[in-house]
């Protein structure tokens, strides 16, 4: 549907290949046009109310221009092959941009009703928007005439000289999965470009530069994991059913959207100091990333060498390992554990043992030495100077639960004093959600925490000890 340029009439298209037009302030149908075949996908008014022309287009690829004065058809436009995806008018109205998914935008003569120039753009465009007719150096615009800037499933925006049909400007932001881009739209008075990715993500440009002004997540789905961000825990980190990070400043909910990994971040975890976190996805990788003193995020570094997704990490902290967070530790669902020295992510050994895939690993408060929890119903403690175990235990509870959450509990005493765990069934039971307290020494649970409705994939507890605090 769309709204004329008073705001005053509503043009519908429906599934009965119908257009309509709406008269919002009396509240009554006004127009009724047939002669669509299927599915009316696009409709729009000319920017002159004087004209009271209305443009529709349905399954066919054509584009048809109604009179509401004569109540006719007055010219089917036919030179796309497949959908059309939008369409945009000059400033003098004397010209029309059509976009499809044919891959090509079309110039029209709305005098004569007749194609100008058939620019081939060489991907599926969803919008296509015409420029102010005015130079603008930084998107390539150096002399008059009609530029128009396309966004499809390439997930870059592209501007376009209509005289030569030639690409004058490519955005350098490089795709990804989930960036292709699904509207955009210009606010000339404001000098802004709205865009709207795949993944329900707004991205707002300068106009006259697409300079990135602004981001907002539109939709996280399934949030896998989150960690504060920076020394004053100023910022959270979002992984949710992506490829992508969300950064959100919690004062003003500014966000950053961070592309790299190329399959579902599972796992985050920050470094003591608060301006590093790592991150690990199911492409089998991990990447190193840091916050400047402005709040921008970028990746400084990544490793590979799993087989498998990589579903937990872990940062080392202010241990006698590791105290100026030189380690990393991931865990993957090709059954093992590795070790990485930073910043270069390079590996230094693998822990090998568990039988099935593993769900958490976390490094000692006090020792060297690392746990880690597997689906195979056990948790194992492995030396980090020599790889080797030092203790396996099975995971307290019935013999179907299998911990997928773990952290240290605090204290003095060696190997910390326990192990806080999260336990979940393979299938959906009434034991689900449980959080257990399980000492190392003599393997008892000492105490289990039954809140929540369903499983529970996290945990962390505040650095002080006093205050026994926990997430979940």
């Amino acid at each position: 549907m769309a709204f004329d340029p008073t705001s005053t009439l509503l043009a519908t298209g429906g599934c009965d290949g119908a257009v309509r037009v709406w008269d919002i302030v009396r509240h009554y149908g006004t127009h009724h046009f047939r002669g669509s075949p299927g599915v009316v996908h696009l409709v729009a008014f000319h920017p002159d109310p004087t004209r009271l022309l209305l443009f529709s287009s349905a399954a066919d690829a054509a584009i048809r221009v109604w009179s509401l004065q004569d109540r006719s058809c007055l010219a089917v436009l036919t030179a796309h092959y497949s959908a059309v995806t939008s369409l945009a008018f000059s400033a003098d109205g004397h010209t029309m941009l059509s976009s499809g998914r044919d891959k090509i935008c079309i110039i029209w003569d709305l005098q004569s009703h007749q194609a100008t120039r058939t620019v081939p753009v060489f991907e599926s465009v969803e919008t296509a928007v015409l420029l102010p007719e005015e130079p603008a150096s930084e998107l390539g615009v150096k002399s008059p005439g009609l530029h128009f800037l396309t966004a499809g499933d390439q997930g870059i925006l592209r501007v376009w000289e209509a005289a030569s049909g030639q690409c004058v400007y490519t955005q350098a932001r490089p795709p990804g999965p989930g960036r292709e881009l699904t509207h955009c739209t210009l606010a000339r008075t404001a000098g802004l470009l709205l865009s709207a990715t795949a993944d329900h993500n707004l991205l707002l440009y300068e106009a006259r530069s697409l300079r990135l002004q602004k981001q907002f997540a539109g939709y996280s789905e399934e949030v896998l994991d989150v960690r504060f961000l920076g020394p004053e825990d100023s910022h959270i980190i979002v992984a949710s059913n992506s490829p992508c990070l969300k950064v959100f400043e919690l004062q003003t909910s500014a966000c950053q959207i961070l592309h790299g990994h190329t399959d579902i971040v599972l796992a985050l975890d920050v470094f003591r100091k608060g301006w590093l976190f790592a991150s690990c996805a199911k492409d089998q990788s991990v990447r190193i990333w840091r916050m400047n003193k402005a709040g921008q995020v970028v990746c400084v570094a990544q490793g590979s060498g799993h087989t498998h997704s990589v579903g937990t990490i872990c940062c080392s902290r202010y241990v006698a390992v590791a105290p100026n967070d030189k380690l990393l530790a991931t865990g993957s669902q090709d059954r093992t554990a590795k070790l990485w020295a930073l910043p270069q992510c390079q590996l230094l050994g693998v822990f090998s043992g568990h039988r099935r895939g593993l769900w958490c690993v976390q490094f000692s408060p006090m020792d060297q030495v690392l746990a880690t929890a597997s689906a195979d119903g056990t948790v194992k403690l492995w030396a980090l100077q020599d790889f080797s175990c030092l203790k396996v235990s099975s995971a307290p509870g019935p013999p179907h639960l299998s911990p997928c959450g773990l952290g240290w509990g605090s204290s003095g005493a060696r190997w910390g004093s326990c192990l806080m765990l999260s336990l979940s069934p393979p299938k959906p039971s009434g034991s689900d959600g449980l959080v257990k307290l399980w000492t190392i020494k003599n393997n008892e649970c000492v105490r289990t925490l039954d809140a929540h409705d369903d499983k529970v994939w996290g945990l962390h507890s505040t650095p002080e000890s006093s205050s026994g605090r926990l997430w979940a």
